[in-house]
């Protein structure tokens, strides 16, 4: 008899039948003296048959202890326990096979275990924690609850002993991740990046039904409430609010999305490692994927080669390739106000493992945590909130940007399929606001314009809207130029608003917030 969390566990051995059953009765009662409230376990292990006799010595135990389970029966017992009914009134476990990864292929790892191939068919996950079958239990629910939500994913059909843990098994035929891809197959990058992409804009527009997965802000807040005491009092309260500040969203995110966690079966992709799945912003995301492909990595480029498979340089193409995907823009502004974003939040976890795991009292971990810090504490100073709009872009109101400007709005016109002429106009009525603001919003100081765009399917139309910090000013209310004058009759000044307004199908201004806010709208079909 073992004792452990306020369970008893009794073991059964060999035969419970009509000679014994009496005997053995009295046995477990004499363990149990003194016990009361207790929960019991009856471990069948060695349980090799019981008949009816035995099973009513059960009975009369599960009236006494109504928590009673019973674990690590036999295949043949089980039948006999769940044919009268006994599966239904209390909890039995199955007996786990033994499996061994020994020289197994790894072909994934985070931060709650390993996964193997074990033969062509099936891989295993075997878990971190020696006591895992609640792990194992809630990954299963996950995954079930993605595949209901129409993510694509791998079903764990079987529980194993390996070792001292516990392992789920699944059936992957002929996978291949896609780190063994990239790093065996050099030439498949940019459709790896795209595809990893594809599936990331799947599982982050996936609504989760409330309650149904943990709120990943939550947990983010726990690292940042962490910091305050390793960071300089200003800088730990900032770290805190800009994390509160996040507003909660309820759309999936995987928690450890990196290229060992996507697998290629059939031509089909597959997420798998699904205990991690939570809710929260995407920022949340990038922040660990961050940590996956350079973080972990920065001062020591091997721990990449080790992890992935493939080296520094191909993890930097993949991050920044996958990001600019993600984002949908080749604007190197856009994509580091980003990654500054969740290099904040990869920081703080990557600080927060390190001293949890002794960092401070190794020298090699506390120049990584003195790096990671002094990174950290640059970002807090010059980020506002870590929340972005992939369609939006935040520059100075200088004429020298109206090039960076147009190139921004273009991809996504060239994304929306926009029609030349239409194209030709748009870019005429972006020029002629853009530098409006950089002649008249701040003059003669200088401020930043927001340029943010955004493409509707139905109908299909774009919406380009600029946002400034300057001086109330709203153009429409300017009169029209009459072009019916003369050139020597004519004012000069006041086309480029009448442009804008007679290409576009709508120009709206608004002052909101202390904001100069100016709307353009045109319809592409």
């Amino acid at each position: 008899m073992t004792e452990m969390n306020n369970e008893v566990t009794i073991a059964l051995k060999g035969r419970i039948d009509s000679n014994n059953a009496a005997k053995v009765e009295e046995e477990i009662r004499t363990q149990l003296e003194g016990k009361n409230g207790a929960s019991v376990c009856l471990n069948a292990a060695d349980l090799q048959y019981i008949s009816s006799a035995g099973l009513r010595v059960i009975l009369r135990l599960k009236k006494n202890y109504p928590d009673l389970r019973i674990s690590e029966v036999c295949s043949e017992v089980y039948e006999i326990l769940d044919m009268t009914g006994f599966t239904e009134m209390m909890t039995v476990e199955k007996a786990y096979r033994v499996v061994s990864v020994e020289g197994c292929e790894e072909i994934g790892r985070g931060a709650n275990g390993t996964i193997y191939r074990i033969d062509q068919d099936n891989v295993v996950k075997v878990y971190n924690n020696a006591d895992a079958l609640d792990d194992i239990r809630h990954e299963r629910e996950t995954a079930k609850l993605a595949l209901i939500l129409g993510i694509p994913t791998a079903i764990s059909y079987d529980i194993v002993r390996v070792n001292d843990s516990y392992g789920s098994v699944f059936e992957l035929l002929n996978a291949s991740s896609f780190s063994k891809i990239i790093s065996t197959q050099p030439e498949k990058l940019d459709w790896c990046i795209k595809e990893y992409v594809r599936m990331l804009k799947k599982i982050h527009s996936t609504e989760v039904p409330a309650g149904k997965l943990p709120d990943m802000k939550e947990t983010v807040l726990s690292w940042a409430q962490f910091m305050k005491d390793w960071l300089p009092e200003e800088a730990g309260n900032k770290l805190v609010k800009l994390v509160e500040d996040v507003p909660h969203n309820d759309h999936m995110i995987h928690g450890d999305y990196h290229t060992k966690n996507l697998e290629l079966q059939n031509d089909e992709v597959l997420l798998i490692d699904m205990d991690t799945l939570a809710v929260g912003d995407p920022i949340f995301e990038l922040a660990s994927m961050y940590n996956a492909f350079v973080g972990f990595s920065e001062l020591d480029h091997s721990i990449i080669k080790e992890f992935q498979g493939f080296d520094w340089d191909t993890a930097q193409k993949f991050w920044h390739g996958a990001l600019a995907e993600y984002l949908g823009t080749e604007n190197k502004r856009k994509i580091k106000e980003v990654e500054d974003k969740a290099r904040i939040i990869g920081y703080t976890r990557l600080i927060r493992r390190s001293i949890r795991r002794g960092g401070m009292d190794n020298e090699k971990e506390r120049q990584k945590i003195e790096h990671w810090k002094k990174e950290l504490l640059e970002l807090l100073e010059t980020t506002e909130k870590l929340t972005f709009h992939p369609n939006e872009l935040e520059l100075e109101a200088d004429a020298d940007n109206l090039e960076e400007v147009q190139a921004f709005v273009g991809e996504h016109l060239d994304a929306a399929d926009c029609p030349p002429r239409a194209r030709m106009q748009i870019d005429v009525a972006v020029e002629e606001i853009f530098i409006n603001i950089v002649s008249y919003a701040y003059s003669p100081e200088k401020g930043n314009a927001v340029v943010r765009v955004e493409v509707s399917e139905d109908p299909v139309n774009v919406i380009i809207t600029f946002l400034d910090h300057g001086i109330p000013y709203d153009p429409l209310k300017r009169d029209d130029p009459d072009v019916t004058l003369a050139a020597d009759e004519r004012p000069v000044g006041g086309l480029g608003i009448f442009i804008a307004k007679t290409v576009m199908d709508d120009v709206t201004y608004e002052y909101k917030d202390g904001q100069n806010i100016l709307e353009l709208k045109k319809n592409l079909k």
